[in-house]
C-alpha cells in the first residue's frame, strides 16, 4: 500500500472542505486529536505521507485519547448493525462455528473487565480462531502492554481505512 503521488482519491481527500475531511477522518478513528492533526498536516503529497503522519500522531495519543479512539470499534464477533466497515473487517468471524463465537464472547466480556475497554485488534485478514488466540494471548498482559498493543493495532487499523479512503476512485 504505497504510493508515490497524490491518486484521484487524495486529491479528492486533500481538495475537501476542513468539516467534510474531518468526518471522513473521524469515520476511520473516533479520536478527536488525531483526525486534528491529521487535518492539520494537509494537502499530503502521497498516500505515504498521511501514512506517517497517522503513525505519528497514534504514537502520541493519550490514554484517554487512546479510549477515545476504541470507543469507536465493536467488539469483535459483533460489527455494528448496519456499518459495513465493520462488518468487512470483522469477516473472519461471520462464518465462524457458533461455538467459537460463544467462545469469543465470553473472552471479549473477560477482556473488557479486565482492561477496561474492547478487546482490540486488527481483524482484516485474521481467522475467527487466530482472533480467539490473540485474545487468550493478550488477556494475561499487563495494562500497560496492552495499551501499547492497542495503540499498534489501532495505528495498522487506521492505515488500511485511511488507505481505502485515499484510494478510491
Amino acid at each position: 500500500m504505497t504510493s508515490t503521488s497524490a491518486s484521484p482519491g487524495l486529491a479528492r481527500f486533500n481538495a475537501l472542505e476542513e468539516h467534510a475531511a474531518y468526518a471522513a477522518l473521524h469515520e476511520a478513528c473516533t479520536s478527536a486529536t488525531w483526525a486534528k492533526r491529521l487535518l492539520a498536516a494537509r494537502p499530503y503529497a502521497t498516500a505515504d505521507d498521511l501514512f506517517a503522519a497517522s503513525d505519528a500522531a497514534m504514537a502520541e495519543l493519550t490514554t484517554a485519547d487512546l479510549d477515545e479512539a476504541m470507543a469507536g470499534h465493536p467488539p469483535i464477533g459483533r460489527p455494528k448493525e448496519g456499518d459495513p466497515t465493520s462488518a468487512r473487517e470483522q469477516a473472519g468471524m461471520a462464518g465462524a462455528a457458533e461455538e467459537l463465537k460463544a467462545e469469543m464472547l465470553e473472552l471479549n466480556l473477560a477482556y473488557q473487565e479486565r482492561f477496561g475497554h474492547v478487546f482490540l485488534i486488527c481483524a482484516t485478514g485474521r481467522t475467527g480462531e487466530q482472533m480467539r488466540d490473540a485474545v487468550k494471548e493478550r488477556i494475561g498482559n499487563s495494562p500497560e502492554q496492552e495499551r501499547e498493543i492497542v495503540r499498534t493495532e489501532l495505528g495498522k487499523i487506521n492505515r488500511i481505512r485511511l488507505a481505502r479512503l485515499v484510494e478510491e476512485d
